[in-house]
């Protein structure tokens, strides 16, 4: 089948093109740099055409509060209209683990206006929450980081490697649509703190970590749980500590 993906040349975009097109289907990467604008809508009739499924894995460019909430509504209106008229049937999209229990943050405000626009279109779909990225962890300690030391509130994480996001993706774009949530996390969990430790240690950073009940997570608090999957999540294989040895 014919899969347009959405910032199908970011970090789990190309991945995702790769894998879809190593079983066989033809996967399209649509981004301003093939160009496809979501925003303004350049391309978007042309790449869809013929297209069974839509993965939009696309993220803002700015994560200040109204241009992320800006990017989200604009570009996920202009998708959904256009594979309406393109007769797409399914469309898939990739948000976040704990998404609904983050709303004192812009971003996570962004993502659910996000998923209201699919849910109340007419095309099925399939939304897939994944918890956060390995890759992501030293890009999280610098959103906290304070001179030389990384403020994280007190929650437990169970995160997960970008390559296991794309196959947990791939699986639901050629499936059937699932008019609801899929979740994907990693094999364990650890304290915040603990993750980002072992992520910068890792890369020889020096800068010191605490837990701090004040410090907030994207601009939201945080419950113990918050980002933790439900029960009925897809636990993929790859360990943390597996993949920092490869990085090395």
């Amino acid at each position: 089948m014919k899969v347009v993906v959405i910032g199908g040349t970011g970090l789990i975009g190309s991945k995702l093109v790769g894998k879809l097109n190593e079983h066989g289907h033809e996967a399209v990467a649509a981004a301003p740099n093939t160009g496809v604008n979501t925003l303004t809508g350049e391309g978007l009739a042309e790449v869809l055409k013929g297209a069974s499924v839509v993965v939009d894995v696309s993220n803002s460019p700015s994560f200040e509060d109204q241009a992320v909430m800006d990017f989200f509504r604009t570009s996920t209106t202009n998708v959904l209209e256009a594979e309406a008229d393109a007769g797409v049937t399914h469309h898939v999209a990739l948000s976040v683990v704990g998404t609904d229990r983050l709303q004192k943050s812009g971003y996570f405000r962004a993502k659910q206006a996000q998923e209201e626009l699919i849910k109340a279109s007419d095309i099925p779909y399939s939304i897939v929450h994944a918890t956060q990225f390995f890759e992501f962890a030293k890009g999280l300690a610098d959103g906290v980081t304070e001179g030389d030391t990384v403020r994280l509130p007190a929650a437990r994480i169970q995160p997960i490697v970008s390559d296991d996001v794309a196959a947990a993706v791939g699986r639901t774009a050629v499936g059937a649509p699932v008019n609801g949530v899929v979740e994907v996390a990693g094999p364990e969990a650890f304290q915040l703190e603990e993750f980002i430790r072992m992520g910068l240690v890792a890369q020889n950073d020096p800068r010191k970590i605490v837990t701090d009940p004040q410090a907030t997570y994207w601009g939201a608090e945080l419950q113990e749980d918050t980002l933790l999957p439900g029960p009925d999540a897809h636990i993929a294989e790859t360990k943390f500590a597996d993949w920092l040895a490869q990085q090395k």
